[in-house]
């Protein structure tokens, strides 16, 4: 079975406009749809933006990161809302499915808390589900809530069984056997991190887990934040990039199908053999041969997947 799989690599979000960056990943959706792919993954927290002022401005500061905090909310997502469904009406209008990161309002209580999340979109336009990041890393619990094991599963899709693990989560070995017992054909993971040992990572974990993993970071310029953010002032005046993407597609032997890509602007494109996934569980097969449940147990709490 062949699956040919897009990855947006330059796009940036508007930042902290959740109306233009719904716009901008709807045109994205359509492209990459027109040009034959049956998948497309956007970055984390892409809906609308980063917030990467959790680096730079001390706790202290609550006046900054109040006001800060209030705009992202004004321009996080609920689930659904008009913004999903405009992806989804992207998604069905050229037949792709669609893995799209967010800030996610808690609607189902005070609609004040936000989740790092990833949005399932299945090439029908029908949402199929929605993963909210475990643990939020360093300075990012400032900004985001705590999300449950419920949410990890795969997802049956027209390119494979798809799940995704957020940024550093995929450094969780349990979070991470969660998905491979799930039957993950491909996993897709979203992140800020464009270091050299993430990339690393990413290939240690297609070859542990026996499958695809699409790794996806936003790339952002300094002329993408507005002025009128003050944080900006904060970093040092010659820099151009905040973050340069490196943004890849790698086979379950640990090999690059498309990238690393870094400050280019361009689509990614895989054809992709799932049949490449048996031929590396012959070997290993991590939650199959390999597994041991008479010396191992595993479980994951309050999930229905």
């Amino acid at each position: 079975m062949f699956a040919s799989i897009g990855l947006k690599l330059w796009i940036s979000p508007i930042f902290l406009n959740k109306e233009k960056t719904i716009e901008k990943a709807c045109k994205a959706i359509l492209e990459a749809g027109e040009n034959g792919a049956n998948s497309i993954v956007f970055p984390e927290a892409f809906i609308s933006g980063y917030p990467d002022w959790v680096w730079l401005i001390p706790n202290s500061k609550g006046a900054d990161l109040n006001e800060l905090y209030v705009k992202l909310v004004e321009n996080a997502v609920s689930v659904p809302d008009h913004s999903t469904r405009k992806l989804c009406e992207a998604a069905k209008e050229v037949g792709i499915n669609v893995v799209i990161g967010m800030h996610e309002r808690n609607t189902e209580t005070s609609n004040a808390s936000l989740f790092n999340s990833l949005l399932f979109i299945d090439d029908k336009g029908l949402i199929l589900g929605k993963h909210r990041k475990l643990i939020p890393t360093g300075g990012e619990r400032l900004i985001w809530s705590q999300g449950e094991g419920n949410t990890l599963r795969s997802y049956d899709t027209t390119a494979g069984k798809i799940a995704g693990l957020i940024c550093w989560e995929n450094f969780m070995p349990l979070a991470r056997n969660a998905i491979y017992e799930f039957g993950t054909q491909i996993l897709v993971s979203p992140t800020w991190d464009k270091s050299s040992n993430w990339i690393q990572s990413m290939q240690h974990i297609a070859r542990e887990g026996g499958l695809f993993v699409i790794s996806t970071c936003m790339v952002l310029k300094m002329e993408d934040i507005p002025d009128e953010y003050e944080f900006k002032k904060l970093y040092p005046e010659e820099r151009e990039w905040i973050n340069v993407g490196n943004s890849s597609i790698i086979a379950p032997d640990g090999h690059f199908l498309a990238g690393p890509l870094e400050a280019e602007e361009a689509i990614l494109y895989a054809d992709i053999d799932l049949n490449q996934i048996i031929k590396a569980k012959r070997m290993f097969d991590v939650v199959g041969h390999y597994s041991r449940p008479d010396v191992f147990t595993f479980d994951v709490k309050n999930n229905k997947a």
